[in-house]
């Protein structure tokens, strides 16, 4: 079989180049490597593609939060409750686990947005309160991959006037690639709330 020619050759090695720009260009706008960060909290669905920023915060992969942990930071984990299985046995008791990095005060759902006012007030009590109000302390938000979140917690917070706050979009699975995690329970003051949707 005869070769290619060089010009037939380039010529197939450019059209090749070409569909890989389009393929790149192509990419939804929900891509790992291009979401943008909205101006407000986000209000769309709570698990998707994050961006990789959060302005007035510092974004934290594992090795920079193992860094932090000798500042004893703040360790905010918003994940949601679990959800009771449909169909679980009523005279069964329900008696899920929360795992998360040791020392995290979970405040369920508080990520959400909108946030309820009388909500959002105790969030901002409880973090004053954990920190002794001092709005430099080091404060690290975090739930899962890919949650919205711990992002709008994060945002939440640097509005606020927090002014050393972290985000870990790594999460629990993150730190569990590295560390044992432990059982937490839910933080008693935000427990007293209103009930909350699970998921």
């Amino acid at each position: 079989m005869a070769r290619a020619s060089l010009p037939a050759r380039a010529l197939r090695l450019g059209a090749a180049l070409f569909s890989a720009v389009v393929l790149i260009a192509a990419t939804p706008a929900d891509s790992p490597v291009n979401v943008p960060e909205p101006a407000e909290l986000w209000t769309g669905p709570p698990h998707g593609y994050t961006p990789t920023t959060l302005t007035g915060a510092t974004v934290l992969d594992i090795g920079a939060l193992d860094a932090l942990m000798a500042e004893k930071p703040l360790l905010i984990d918003v994940g949601l409750m679990d959800r009771k299985p449909e169909g679980f046995p009523a005279n069964r008791p329900w008696l899920p686990a929360h795992r998360s990095i040791p020392g995290a005060v979970w405040l369920p759902n508080a990520g959400a947005a909108p946030l309820g006012p009388d909500e959002e007030a105790l969030f901002f009590r409880r973090v004053e309160e954990l920190t002794g109000g001092d709005r430099g302390r080091p404060v690290v938000t975090f739930c899962h991959p890919e949650c919205w979140g711990s992002w709008n917690a994060g945002k939440r917070l640097v509005a606020k006037g927090f002014t050393r706050v972290y985000w870990f979009p790594e999460g629990v699975e993150g730190w569990q690639d590295r560390h044992e995690t432990s059982v937490i329970r839910q933080d008693a003051a935000w427990a007293g709330r209103a009930p909350e949707p699970q998921r």
